[in-house]
């Protein structure tokens, strides 16, 4: 199961391919972050390297 890389707890699959990187790499997840806003704080903890 996948995991988000900020807090450590476990996001679904679905969510992981929503909001996920393309390899799989969750940054915000519900947990961690205002869902409102999630879209923004992934993109904020993206490492910067990657697109």
């Amino acid at each position: 199961m996948p995991t988000c890389n900020n807090c450590g707890d476990h996001v679904s699959k679905c969510f992981a391919r929503v909001f996920g990187d393309e390899v799989g790499h969750v940054y915000a997840c519900p947990n961690c972050s205002a869902t409102a806003g999630i879209g923004e704080v992934t993109r904020e903890r993206r490492p910067r390297n990657e697109s």
